[in-house]
């Protein structure tokens, strides 16, 4: 009978839920386009957005990318992760995975990229510090047209 509970018990807690990420961490706060403004508005330097989602492979190739140029650049730039279209375990596992050591916000209705015109995922847009637009990426982001896109937000 134990033998047959605890047969029960382990296809029950095998089918269940797979949780990931780390549930201590505070949820990203939710975000959308009028509230990406407000903060972009308020932040005085230039801005790179990068929209991104958990379950998007591109998304993952580019990350170290950014956690390096956010490391490089961080003192006068601002780097900004929106995770749309998510769950926020996934998201903070997405986060801790790839040390991506700056804000991030939850936007699961994609509310942010729509508001710019940008389709799919990932997109990166770049700001001025005065909190305008200035371009966008779609797809996934190599280094040159990182640098080229920070290099026109903090120089223009």
């Amino acid at each position: 009978m134990k033998r047959a509970i605890a047969a029960v018990l382990l296809v029950i807690t095998a089918c269940g839920p797979v949780v990931t990420g780390d549930l201590q961490q505070p949820d990203l706060p939710a975000i959308d386009g009028v509230g990406l403004a407000a903060l972009l508005s308020d932040l005085g330097k230039p801005a790179v957005i990068n929209v991104w989602a958990s379950w998007c492979h591109p998304c993952r190739s580019e990350a170290p990318l950014l956690a390096a140029a956010h490391s490089q650049f961080g003192d006068s730039i601002e780097f900004i992760g929106i995770d749309v279209q998510d769950n926020q375990n996934d998201a903070k596992a997405f986060i801790a995975q790839f040390g991506l050591e700056f804000d991030h916000y939850f936007d699961r209705d994609r509310s942010v990229p729509n508001q710019y015109g940008a389709i799919g995922t990932p997109v990166t847009m770049f700001f001025n510090a005065d909190g305008e637009w200035v371009s966008t990426h779609l797809g996934v982001i190599d280094d040159r047209s990182l640098a080229l896109g920070i290099d026109e937000i903090a120089n223009g």
